[in-house]
């Protein structure tokens, strides 16, 4: 089954991405990258490859080699689908804001708008390829609304979950630690799956692509995903610990790293863990427990997502208590908006739930991001504040608290404290000694990724409090004398 034609439906973080280093390695075969999203498409269309929707290091690359020769991006869906010999379902697939399994279940609407216009268009046979992170059995539920509302055209269904971490999604594309596609066992698939695993395999050895039932692989996906964000809550969960022990809980990772049995990694302590997959996915893993009666292994998953929003509201509520239990009025700088360096995505930041904190207490939130715009920072916490249900005129006082600069130097000026949410490598070279000189003193620095050197800040003056390192009592004590004193 040789493949000339691939259509992705949807160019978002997943979408975009993978078909680009797919048209990269396969020049061969022709890639369309469809959207209903005009901007969207307009901005993969851009002469200047610094304005993608999407940044990873290494995309522009991509995109300037195989765009235009075998790689297209348009909103010509229809067409699209119909010339396609194999069809990527890349859409998003957020947790529900409504009805049964509001909070938890996958909202699968967009991914049967896919399979319904799929059966509508399509006049000759098609592989269809999940590449949507998607519930177990989610291939089923396709196969149905194929088979049923198709023109007696034959589509076989492939599970293919993308294994991409932001800010590396381009080395994990083309060096990937495995390839999973799911199938089924009749002969029909089995061709559809080797004609996936032909175009991988341009340049990726046997070795990295395995092949599965088409369940285990939908699951495995999940699977993977809670496994990395219960180590990131395994340590901070211990960080809480080591502050009020005196421990240094980069020394306990890096001892407790060298087992091979655990590995160094996944094991940084942090403000919380964020994104568009980890508190999503593992929603998801709660609910389908919770779904096939399994109420003791739902309970413990939920617990890595209970663990992550007490570290965000802990984070939040130090900088309150460090700076005399009141930050009303106080110009706290945020560096860093998105949820991890080196992306533009901010779903699920740890910033916007510490930024909700501070604000509710009256904070003024003084924000610098390399890659995050005012309007996208504004429209994380709006969407936060109309999910709660909170009246457009309060959400519009609030918004006024939030500010938004295009340098560090004016975001970090007369600021009564700064606040490391994102780690960001240039965060650690800037000039903190005239920092300092321009700050409200105390100075104090919460080092929400424990990236800045904490000695050398501490020696220009700066109150450093980094997550997981010695927060001891006097101090909590002193902070709350000097209020009485005040």
């Amino acid at each position: 089954m040789k493949i000339k034609n691939i259509c992705c439906l949807g160019a978002g973080y997943v979408g975009g991405p993978t078909m680009s280093v797919i048209a990269l390695k396969c020049p061969e075969i022709k890639v369309t990258v469809v959207d209903l999203n005009t901007e969207r498409i307009l901005a993969w269309n851009e002469e200047n490859l610094e304005k993608l929707p999407v940044y990873e290091p290494g995309l522009a690359e991509v995109v300037r080699e195989a765009r235009g020769r075998n790689l297209f991006f348009s909103t010509e869906v229809d067409s699209a689908i119909e010339a396609a010999d194999m069809i990527f379902i890349a859409v998003n697939t957020p947790t529900k804001t409504y009805g049964e399994g509001k909070g938890m279940a996958a909202d699968l609407k967009f991914v049967e708008l896919c399979a319904r216009q799929i059966a509508r268009i399509a006049k000759n046979d098609k592989i269809i390829v999940e590449k949507s992170t998607l519930p177990v059995r989610t291939a089923q539920t396709l196969q149905t609304i194929l088979d049923h509302t198709g023109n007696g055209v034959k589509f076989e269904v492939l599970s293919n979950p993308e294994f991409l971490a932001e800010g590396t999604a381009i080395n994990d594309l083309l060096n990937a630690d495995r390839v999973l596609i799911g199938g089924n066992q009749t002969e029909s698939d089995q061709k559809a799956i080797q004609a996936l695993v032909d175009i991988y395999a341009h340049w990726l050895s046997p070795k990295q692509i395995l092949t599965t039932n088409v369940w285990s692989s939908e699951l495995s996906k999940l699977t993977a995903n809670a496994f990395l964000a219960q180590r990131i809550s395994s340590i901070n969960a211990l960080s809480a610990l080591c502050e009020v022990t005196e421990a240094d809980v980069d020394e306990v990772a890096a001892a407790i790293g060298t087992d091979s049995r655990i590995g160094s990694k996944f094991l940084k302590a942090s403000v919380g863990f964020g994104g568009s997959c980890f508190q999503k996915d593992i929603l998801n893993l709660v609910y389908l427990c919770r779904y096939f009666n399994l109420p003791e292994v739902a309970s413990y998953w939920e617990q890595i997502i209970i663990l992550n929003d007490y570290q965000k509201y802990r984070f939040a509520k130090n900088i309150i208590c460090t700076l005399f239990n009141t930050v009303s009025g106080k110009k706290i700088t945020f560096l860093g908006w998105a949820f991890k360096k080196d992306t533009n995505d901010t779903r699920e930041s740890a910033a916007i739930y510490v930024a909700e904190h501070l604000i509710e207490d009256g904070a003024e939130i003084h924000v610098y991001d390399p890659k995050v715009s005012e309007e996208k920072i504004k429209a994380d916490m709006r969407y936060l504040w109309e999910l709660k249900g909170i009246s457009e005129e309060k959400i519009k006082s609030k918004l006024n608290q939030i500010f938004v600069y295009k340098t560090a130097v004016e975001a970090l000026d007369k600021a009564h404290a700064v606040a490391v949410l994102t780690e960001w490598d240039e965060f650690k070279t800037y000039d903190w000694k005239t920092v300092y000189s321009k700050m409200y003193k105390p100075a104090f620095v919460f080092d929400g990724r424990n990236i800045l050197d904490s000695k050398k800040l501490t020696a220009i003056g700066f109150q450093v409090k980094g997550i997981g390192k010695d927060i001891r009592f006097s101090d909590k004590l002193k902070g709350i004398n000097e209020l009485v004193l005040r």
